[in-house]
């Protein structure tokens, strides 16, 4: 069986996918990512892929949205804005990579397409090879509505394709913990962390002498978020713990000494280092959320633009995590991340909870029966 992974231009979208096309590789498939932009760091963990929007650039993309739809800006950075700002950004990211994505799959003839919900050019390449296309959540917000409004901003690419209309995806897998998210249709998969990219120290292998807390920052430029560790290393010297920045900006180190219970790291796969912590503070990414609900580890999450707030809330209303604004993040909020028991409770019941959701191995046989 040959396999494409559709992922729109964007490291935290790609990855997500990965667990489950290492799966499908070692059962003996043939796989290929389609992606683009930062997205193509996917090939890092030895995957084929392929660039389908050369010259991408998220940042231009959002710049000309953004200025044209002034309103749905600040909705945005204020992250009340629904799904209207996704439509805009993510339809025109689309319109980006449709052709590239269609004309690959007129080549590689594939004979299933896993696509990730902002990435409907998949689902349109599925249509014009008549193949099962599969839908592959990656957030916590609802994956079909998240492809209804893309879509709609799609008519163009649609008919350059020579597709009426999108058929209906053969399956829905769903990674976000019911708890968290509430019941969904479609079939269940553990969100496997993937490793990531860089290289482990060894001192974060294993705990330290003191509680640790990552502090990481989103992978994509933009507004909203920049002061999320410059407020940690302000309030980090009142704190028993050990803080570990992953790739710190220039604003904090432009700061003058950190704390000397402060270290600096560049990139490294931080899912690998969250079992060794006892909490994470994060900009509140879905990649990041479920990262660490995924490994049972408390979180401060920062509401923020886009899905951050909406995200942020879930996890707070789980009882998993705490949302601080940035301004609001003190000693007391970080002392409470690592030694509250009800928030420590409440993430390793979802951390349990998704680990008895089937594995992306146990998947495979049930992506195989889709073909004919």
């Amino acid at each position: 069986m040959r396999v494409i992974f559709a992922s729109a231009p964007l490291l935290g979208h790609a990855f997500p996918m990965v667990p489950l096309a290492e799966a499908l590789r070692d059962a003996g498939h043939q796989v290929l990512f389609a992606t683009g932009g930062d997205g193509l760091a996917v090939g890092r963990t030895g995957l084929p892929v392929e660039d389908i929007a050369p010259g991408f650039r998220f940042d231009r993309i959002a710049r000309r949205t953004m200025l044209r739809h002034p309103l749905v800006a600040r909705a945005e950075l204020a992250g009340r804005g629904g799904t209207r700002g996704v439509a805009l950004l993510f339809g025109a990211a689309n319109e980006q990579m449709t052709d590239g994505l269609v004309s690959l799959a007129d080549r590689w003839q594939p004979d299933l397409v896993v696509y990730e919900p902002l990435a409907v050019a998949g689902a349109l390449a599925a249509a014009r090879r008549a193949v099962p296309a599969v839908l592959h959540e990656n957030s916590l917000f609802d994956g079909a509505e998240l492809v209804r409004v893309t879509a709609a901003r799609l008519v163009r690419a649609q008919q350059r394709s020579g597709i009426g209309s999108l058929r209906p995806s053969a399956a829905t897998l769903t990674i976000a913990p019911p708890s968290v998210v509430g019941a969904r249709a479609g079939w269940p998969l553990r969100g496997v962390p993937p490793t990531g990219v860089g290289e482990l120290p060894d001192w974060l292998r294993e705990p330290g002498a003191r509680p640790r807390i990552l502090v990481s920052r989103s992978t994509v430029p933009g507004p909203g978020g920049g002061a999320l560790m410059s407020a940690v290393v302000r309030a980090a010297a009142g704190v028993d713990a050990e803080f570990v920045l992953v790739r710190p900006d220039r604003r904090v180190l432009r700061q003058g000494p950190l704390p000397e219970n402060v270290r600096t790291v560049d990139w490294i796969p931080i899912n690998a280092a969250l079992p060794h912590c006892a909490g994470v503070v994060h900009h509140g990414g879905a990649g990041s959320v479920l990262g660490a609900l995924a490994a049972g580890v408390p979180q401060l999450v920062v509401p923020g633009p886009g899905d951050r707030r909406h995200n942020a809330e879930l996890v707070a209303t789980r009882g998993a995590g705490l949302a601080v604004p940035e301004r609001a993040i003190t000693a007391a909020e970080l002392h409470r991340l690592v030694t509250d028991p009800a928030v420590a409770s409440a993430a390793t019941e979802v951390h349990q909870e998704m680990a008895a959701m089937p594995s992306p191995a146990d998947l495979v046989p049930r992506l195989e029966a889709l073909l004919p």
